[in-house]
């Protein structure tokens, strides 16, 4: 398929809840491997890791991979965005709590929808469209207010929030730049080459300047839980979400990663124990009617 369409088909849609599952499942597996592999240095290795495997996907199936074609300094810009949008994410963490984090996080679909209009003079959002999209950040604020209720972070915990929102702002801002330049019509692999490459390389520098280091020893479990991390989230599920992002509406798309904390949360409960609220089972309902009216065409 080569053709841009204009709303989401059924096959976009599946694709999208593997993505979002893919993704949420992933925090778990993150904080898992966290026990033995610091978190910059887990990032860049997995960011370096599924960069090789990535440009071996492209080479085997003769993609041609040219940062000379115009798209280098774009690239350079994405890449940079996503190893900030981790970096202000690692950061934070140590100043706020994850719930908060995710939330805040979850800001960038805002971005996106308030920035497309900007970039490429299209994809206006209607009334309609930011009501889902307020309803579905409703939905995932919803689900994480349990833990506005009783925190107790510290002082500084205005630093980790305000981390959050760049965190944000940069996810969304990479989107942008996706959309808004060369790397709008490059192949999905060249693209996510780009971020993975340059995040790879600019996370491992931080890890350095940081003082982390790769542990000495790394047992089998934590090794595969970042073998998960490189081949199935990052380099497949990646390379999915900006294939998605050449051939369908960006902020539709972006209403739907409002559901990888929830798929996250599904995670947490079944995995790590983590008790299943009320709340939740509200939350999800929110979201889905959010983003059914994200979908809807304008009349």
């Amino acid at each position: 398929m080569t053709e841009r369409k204009a709303r989401l088909d059924g096959s976009a849609i599946a694709w999208l809840l593997l993505c979002c599952a893919l993704w949420g499942v992933n925090q778990v597996v993150t904080k898992l491997a966290l026990a033995e592999i610091p978190p910059l240095m887990q990032a860049a290795a997995r960011s370096l890791g599924a960069a090789a495997l990535v440009a071996g996907w492209a080479r085997w199936r003769g993609v041609a991979i040219d940062p000379f074609d115009g798209s280098g300094r774009a690239g350079l810009l994405a890449g940079l965005l996503f190893a900030a949008e981790f970096g202000c994410i690692f950061v934070g963490l140590q100043y706020t709590a994850a719930s908060r984090m995710v939330v805040f996080i979850y800001l960038a679909p805002f971005v996106v929808a308030l920035g497309m209009p900007l970039v490429t003079g299209t994809e206006r959002p209607h009334a309609m469209q930011l009501a889902g999209l307020l309803a579905a950040f409703a939905g995932v604020a919803w689900a994480f207010g349990e833990g506005f209720q009783r925190p107790s972070v510290g002082d500084r915990q205005w630093l980790g929030d305000t981390l959050g929102m760049v965190a944000a702002v940069l996810w969304g801002g990479t989107t942008l730049v996706i959309r808004g330049s060369r790397l709008s019509t490059a192949a999905p692999e060249m693209t996510l080459l780009y971020q993975l490459a340059v995040s790879g390389v600019a996370l491992a520098l931080a890890a350095l300047v940081a003082g982390e280091h790769w542990p000495p020893r790394v047992g089998p479990v934590s090794l595969g839980l970042l073998a998960f991390q490189i081949v199935v989230v990052t380099a497949f599920s990646y390379l999915l979400w900006f294939w998605l992002i050449r051939h369908y509406p960006a902020t539709r798309l972006s209403a739907f990663t409002l559901l990888t904390p929830l798929f996250g949360l599904v995670a947490g409960v079944v995995l790590l124990g983590e008790p299943l609220t009320p709340r939740l089972v509200v939350a999800c309902a929110t979201v889905v009617v959010g983003i059914a009216l994200v979908n809807r065409e304008r009349r």
